[in-house]
């Protein structure tokens, strides 16, 4: 299961990448997440159902430091081998 998540508020300059990638990789998810210009985060994420379900709920909370506004979500197609952090887009 592939999912593409766009996490919009405070998401960026509180550490939000480096603990999705953490919570990822915990999961054992694949994928990648990175900025956007428009000061929001953007994901991708795949694996166990249970667990991409477990990172969308994850991310509607996030680290601390953020305020999470919106999580938007949609199906999309695998695309990694790992997780990783990406250049901001």
């Amino acid at each position: 299961m592939a999912k593409r998540l766009v996490i919009t508020g405070l998401v960026q300059g509180v550490g939000y990448r480096a603990a999705f990638e953490r919570q990822a990789v915990a999961l054992g998810l694949r994928g990648w997440v990175r900025n956007r210009r428009d000061g929001s985060v953007e994901a991708e994420v795949d694996g166990d159902a249970a667990a991409v379900e477990a990172i969308v709920v994850w991310a509607r909370k996030g680290p601390p430091a953020s305020r999470v506004d919106g999580v938007a979500v949609e199906n999309t197609a695998a695309s990694a081998d790992s997780f990783s952090i990406l250049p901001t887009a």
